[in-house]
């Protein structure tokens, strides 16, 4: 069964995530596509400008792939304190993977992680999430109440 997650939801655990991040930060890194709509939010109440994406591809539909590309990396010379989002944090590979690579290029930035739903299964937890993934979400952001052309 799917769990349904809507807009509404969304701002409140939004909401949420702004009164428990306690770290100030100077760019906002959304992890493409899912971390793209909390990054938003969370850009537009932090007042920061330096909002950018990391793409990643880690699914087909809602089929884990074996392998995670990443690519289209930001420039973070001028960054120091950078927040990674995203929807969920699953297995915990894509975020590992992401931070790993940032690390590398980035060796003098720090990073932290937020996201709206982790699992207690992923091999790493980020450093602030709203609630614990039990099913399949399906984000309003991904469902279409539109018909297709």
């Amino acid at each position: 069964m799917n769990y349904y997650y809507d807009y509404k939801e969304f701002i409140l655990d939004a909401k949420k995530l702004t009164k428990d991040i306690d770290y100030e930060f100077d760019t906002i890194i959304a992890i493409a596509r899912g971390g793209l709509t909390l990054s938003h939010i969370l850009g537009e109440h932090y007042n920061i400008r330096k909002v950018y994406s990391i793409n990643t591809i880690g699914y087909d539909n809602n089929q884990k792939l074996n392998n995670i590309k990443i690519f289209n990396i930001p420039d973070l010379k001028d960054s120091k304190n950078i927040l990674i989002v995203d929807d969920i944090i699953d297995s915990g590979d894509t975020l590992k993977l992401v931070l790993d690579t940032l690390y590398e290029k980035y060796p003098n930035c720090t990073f932290k992680s937020a996201s709206i739903f982790s699992k207690k299964t992923a091999s790493i937890q980020p450093d602030w999430y709203i609630q614990e993934a039990k099913e399949w979400i399906d984000f309003f952001w991904s469902i279409s109440t539109y018909p297709k052309d």
